[in-house]
C-alpha cells in the first residue's frame, strides 16, 4: 500500500492511498469461494455450482463489497502508519476502483491540533466571595411579597412604582401607526416595559389625564416605520394604582409550603436557597475566570468540523428549549452563524481542558459522581429512583462523569494559578449591572 500525505493548509490534510489489486482480487476470489459452496443457482446443485456463474450472478456485488470494507481498513492503517489523528470521518475524492487496477483515493480530513498547556502557575484568576447577610434575607423576602402584591386605586397622581392603566395611540407625521396601540394596559411605572422615554412622562399624571407625549426615535432604530421620526402618543389615563404588599401570616407562609415554625423558619429556607443559589454561581463564575485566562493563554487553532457539529448541536438544544413555548413559531429558523462563536470557545475550550487531563493524568473521581448525581436527584420527587436512572446507563453517567473530569480539571488549575481573592456582595453577585432593591 502506497500512501502519500499533504498538508493543505490549517488543519486539513490531504492523504492519497493506492491499495495493490492482489489484496481485493485476494479477498473477492475467498469471498466468492465461499460463496460457491453454499450458493442456490438454478439447474445446479448446491455446492456445484461452477466459479463462472458464481463470478457472473456474484461477482460485482462481492466487489464493492471488498472495495467498501478496504477503503474504511486502508484509511485506518494509512493515518496510523502517517502517525495523524482524524477529526471524524473523510471526505473521499478521485476514487477508482476499476477490476485489474486496484484502489486508489483521495481522502481529506482535519487533524486534532497540538495544544500546549500554558504555564498555569502565571496564569491571574479572580475569586469572589460573598455571603448571604439578614439584610439580603429582608429584601428577598420583601421580593416574595411583592411578587404577591394586590394593586388597589388611588385618588392621586402616580408614582414610580404605582401601576396605571392606559389607553394609547401613536401618530406618526400625522398619521397613525398600525399595531402600535394599547387598550386598558396596566404598566408598573419604573419596569421598563413601554417604549424609552413614555413610561418616564406618565410620573405624575392622575386619572381621566390625557396627555400626549413626542418622542424623537434614532435614525438607527431597528423598526423602520419610526427610525427617525418624531412620534406623537396620544395616552388616556384610565385609573392609578397602588400596590399592597401581604403580610407575612398564616396564609403567606402557607403559600411557601411553611405550615410550622412562622416566619423564622420560612426565613431558614429562604437563605438554604439564597446560600445554594450563592455557590452555584460563584462556582460558575469562577470558572468562566478560569476558562477565559486559559483561552486567553492558549492560542487554538480549532477543527471547523468540531465547530460545526457543535454549533449545531447548539442549535438544535435551542430549538428544544423554544419549542416549549407556545408563543414562538415552530417554523422559526435560527440560522448556524448564530451559535458559532459559542461553539468555536467550547470546541477550543475542551481541547485545552483534554490536554491538561491527559498531561496530568487525571482521574474521574467517582465519589464526586456520586455527589453531583445525588445534588441533581435531590431536586425531584423520588430522589433513589433519578439515582438508579443515570447509574443504569452508561451514556447518561458518562455525561455527569464528563462534567465531573473538567471540574476537576479546574481544581487542578486553581491549585496551580494565582488566585486573588475579592470580597463583594450577594447582590453584586446575582444581579450584576442591576441597583440593589430598596426595602
Amino acid at each position: 500500500m502506497q500512501v502519500t500525505v499533504e498538508a493543505t493548509g490549517g488543519l486539513e490534510r490531504q492523504i492519497r492511498v493506492q491499495v495493490p489489486e492482489e489484496r481485493i482480487a485476494s479477498e473477492v476470489e475467498t469471498r466468492l469461494r465461499s460463496l460457491g459452496r453454499t450458493a442456490r443457482v438454478h439447474g445446479f446443485r448446491p455446492g456445484k455450482v461452477p466459479m463462472r456463474v458464481i463470478e457472473r450472478n456474484y461477482g460485482r456485488r462481492v466487489r464493492e463489497e471488498v472495495v467498501s470494507e478496504v477503503l474504511r481498513s486502508s484509511f485506518a492503517d494509512a493515518v496510523a502508519q502517517q502517525a495523524l489523528a482524524p477529526v471524524g470521518g473523510p471526505t473521499i475524492r478521485e476514487l477508482a476502483a476499476e477490476p485489474g487496477q486496484g484502489l486508489a483515493y483521495t481522502a481529506v480530513f482535519e487533524v486534532y491540533p497540538e495544544v500546549k498547556v500554558p504555564e498555569v502557575a502565571a496564569l491571574k484568576v479572580s475569586r469572589l466571595t460573598a455571603e448571604v447577610t439578614e439584610q439580603d434575607v429582608d429584601a428577598m423576602l420583601m421580593t416574595l411579597r411583592r411578587q404577591r402584591r394586590e394593586w388597589r386605586p388611588v385618588e392621586r397622581v402616580a408614582a414610580l412604582g404605582d401601576r396605571v392603566v392606559v389607553d394609547y395611540d401613536a401618530l406618526a407625521d400625522g398619521q397613525p401607526l398600525p399595531g402600535v396601540a394599547g387598550h386598558e394596559v396596566r404598566v408598573e411605572l419604573g419596569s421598563k416595559h413601554l417604549v424609552e422615554g413614555l413610561e418616564e412622562r406618565l410620573v405624575g399624571v392622575g386619572a381621566g389625564e390625557e396627555p400626549e407625549v413626542v418622542i424623537d426615535f434614532p435614525a438607527d432604530h431597528p423598526h423602520a416605520e419610526v427610525a427617525g421620526k418624531s412620534v406623537t402618543f396620544q395616552v388616556r389615563v384610565h385609573a392609578v394604582e397602588e400596590p399592597n404588599l401581604p403580610e407575612v401570616d398564616e396564609a403567606f407562609l402557607a403559600g411557601f409550603g411553611v405550615r410550622e415554625g412562622g416566619e423564622q423558619a420560612l426565613r431558614r429556607e429562604v437563605r438554604e436557597n439564597m446560600e445554594r443559589e450563592l455557590r452555584e454561581t460563584l462556582q460558575t463564575r469562577l470558572k468562566t475566570e478560569v476558562m477565559d485566562a486559559l483561552l486567553a493563554a492558549t492560542p487554538v487553532d480549532v477543527p471547523k468540523g468540531l465547530v460545526d457539529s457543535e454549533a449545531e448541536r447548539l442549535r438544535r438544544q435551542t430549538r428544544e428549549s423554544l419549542s416549549q413555548d407556545r408563543t414562538v413559531s415552530a417554523s422559526l429558523q435560527l440560522p448556524l452563524n448564530l451559535f458559532t462563536d459559542q461553539a468555536r470557545r467550547r470546541v477550543a475550550l475542551g481541547l485545552i481542558l483534554g490536554e491538561i487531563v491527559r498531561s496530568s493524568g487525571i482521574r474521574v473521581d467517582p465519589a464526586r459522581v456520586r455527589s453531583r448525581v445525588e445534588t441533581i436527584a435531590s431536586t425531584y420527587q423520588e430522589p433513589t429512583e433519578v439515582v438508579r436512572w443515570y447509574y443504569a446507563d452508561k451514556q447518561r453517567l458518562a455525561d455527569i462523569e464528563n462534567v465531573v473530569l473538567e471540574d476537576q480539571a479546574m481544581d487542578w488549575v486553581l491549585e496551580r494559578a494565582s488566585v486573588a481573592e475579592v470580597r463583594t456582595t450577594f447582590d453584586a453577585v446575582m444581579k450584576p449591572g442591576q441597583t440593589p432593591e430598596g426595602g
